[in-house]
């Protein structure tokens, strides 16, 4: 009797294991900046300089607008996303049509990496300066993503992505993890190292940056440039091209409704998870009352966690597939914050809290990053990527702004965190009406 038929057809020979096991490193590498500069240090430190340039109503009044000084890091996320809503698909869409999406990446990366490491300077109440780095770094940092993330249908057959993606975001938690356990040792040890707690913080902010430029050689160096699909018409450059094909693909979106649905859902319920993500050491902080090494030990503890986490879901969705485990997973994000707003009064209840989002953490994002990309027409994983990168790692810009609202007009952060609720719910029911198979065939891509 014949054998029956693969789900998908054999790997062709280009998908070099070699060239997966570099593309991981660019997760390690970045990975450092969303956890110890995003998630941790950064919210408070700044947090903690506005304070100190606040007037006595406790507002600060950055270009002539008066803000309460907590506020300023969500508008911060939230301002800094905005600027990637404009630049990130034009970005993709550069890379479509560049022999050199290697040399983007690089470019990219080290501006990010050289903005994080300045943060070193910023101190007193000079949170200005710091806003401004910050605006720099996160920019630069969705923008190198959305390079890194056209390499995956590249890199990986249709079946494989899965793993690759669950592997790339595991590594990646490990990678950051690693970095905020030496700079936990360096916060807690400060004054045996004969520094302050201050310094110990401006040390860490700084070593994301380094640590973000070094391991980025990796993948530079394992990675290789593809012929673009999009070849560059006598007298264009890459550059006119890359609006011109970005304008073409705006055009032609409508065709391909399904992966424009699971976009929509992706950029609510993702955005939610980001501003979680990116809100929570200044909730355990300002509101809990959390020391920062605690504060350390509990996202320290979440990186390892979510790990394991990235590594369960990938099984999951070979038992029930990507799709039905996102929806679970989003379904946990809900009860999280209703967790968050009723039972977490404690740093207990904040490490338990944190241990749950870290199951979920890396296998939501992981699974939605392959989902994507086999919706994504051929030639313009660039362009596709630089849409939805536009709530990926620490980058989000409704939530924060929301988020920000709430908690200048109610002065709560729980009645704040709450009202993230109706995101992932929308983000839920949304979802749930994709059809993956149609989307990866209207694509013109192998069904899954």
């Amino acid at each position: 009797m014949a054998a029956a038929e693969p789900a998908f057809p054999p790997a062709p020979l280009e998908y070099s294991r070699k060239e997966q096991r570099g593309w991981y490193f660019y997760d390690w590498a970045n990975s450092a900046f969303a956890s110890t500069v995003v998630t941790l240090f950064l919210g408070p430190y700044l947090t903690e300089l506005a304070k100190a340039g606040a007037d006595a109503n406790g507002n600060i009044h950055p270009l002539g607008m008066s803000i309460d000084a907590r506020s300023l890091w969500s508008y911060l996320v939230s301002l800094s996303v905005l600027l990637q809503v404009i630049c990130l698909p034009i970005i993709g869409a550069i890379g479509d049509t560049s022999n050199n999406k290697k040399g983007m990446m690089a470019l990219l990366a080290y501006i990010g990496s050289f903005a994080t490491a300045a943060l070193f300077f910023v101190q007193g109440t000079g949170y200005m300066w710091g806003a401004l780095l910050f605006i720099t770094a996160n920019t630069a940092f969705g923008a190198s993503i959305v390079i890194y993330n056209s390499f995956l249908p590249e890199i990986a057959s249709p079946e494989d992505r899965d793993a690759v993606s669950s592997k790339g975001w595991g590594i990646g938690y490990l990678g950051g993890g690693l970095l905020l356990a030496l700079n936990l040792v360096l916060y807690l040890k400060a004054k045996s190292f004969g520094i302050t707690e201050g310094m110990a913080v401006r040390i860490s902010l700084s070593s994301a940056g380094i640590w973000w430029a070094v391991f980025t050689i990796i993948p530079l160096m394992t990675l290789r440039n593809r012929p673009p699909q999009h070849q560059l018409e006598p007298g264009q450059n890459v550059l006119t091209a890359g609006f011109q094909q970005f304008a073409r693909t705006l055009r032609d979106m409508m065709k391909y409704p399904q992966t424009l649905t699971f976009l929509l859902a992706y950029l609510i319920y993702n955005d939610a998870i980001q501003t979680v993500i990116t809100l929570s050491a200044q909730f355990g902080s300002d509101e809990l009352k959390i020391s920062m090494a605690d504060l350390t030990l509990a996202i320290l503890m979440v990186q390892f966690v979510a790990f394991v986490g990235a590594m369960i879901f990938n099984y999951v969705a070979k038992g029930i597939g990507a799709k039905p485990s996102v929806m679970v997973a989003l379904v946990i994000w809900i009860g999280v914050l209703v967790s968050i707003y009723f039972s977490v009064h404690s740093t207990r209840g904040f490490f338990i809290l944190c241990a749950v989002v870290a199951i979920v953490l890396g296998g939501s994002q992981a699974l939605s990053r392959s989902l994507f990309s086999l919706m994504i027409p051929k030639g313009r994983e660039g362009e596709y990527f630089g849409l939805y990168e536009i709530s990926d790692k620490g980058t989000s810009w409704l939530c924060p702004l929301l988020f920000g609202l709430a908690l200048d007009y109610t002065k709560s952060y729980r009645t704040a965190i709450l009202s993230l609720i109706i995101f992932f719910v929308m983000g839920l029911i949304i979802l749930a009406k994709v059809n993956v198979r149609r989307a990866a065939i209207e694509a013109g891509n192998e069904a899954p």
